[in-house]
């Protein structure tokens, strides 16, 4: 008994769905663990240099500076905070990190 076209074309779409699927879940766990990988290698280094960074804490700010080139890199909402500091404050944050 031969299955009709629309059994064919079916079981075909089932088979390209269950194909896509597993693309996905496998670029999904590669992505996960790129991500991994590039986070252990790059985790707490100058984005400029690549050398260690120290972090800071100054008024509840928690400020990285890179220990070779003595860059100053600021986490996501840390600007936003700086920003919102009055002169007086800034200038005694600035202070801490001439060399």
């Amino acid at each position: 008994m031969k299955p009709s076209e629309r059994e064919e074309e079916y079981m075909a779409r089932m088979e390209f769905e269950r194909k896509r699927r597993l693309k996905e879940d496998l670029d999904r766990q590669v992505s996960e663990e790129e991500k991994k990988r590039r986070q252990e290698l790059h985790y707490m280094k100058c984005p400029k240099c690549g050398m260690d960074l120290i972090e800071i804490d100054y008024n509840k700010i928690k400020v990285d500076k890179c220990s070779h080139c003595n860059g100053i890199w600021l986490d996501a909402g840390e600007m936003d905070q700086v920003a919102a500091m009055e002169k007086s404050s800034l200038d005694k944050l600035f202070s801490v990190f001439k060399r």
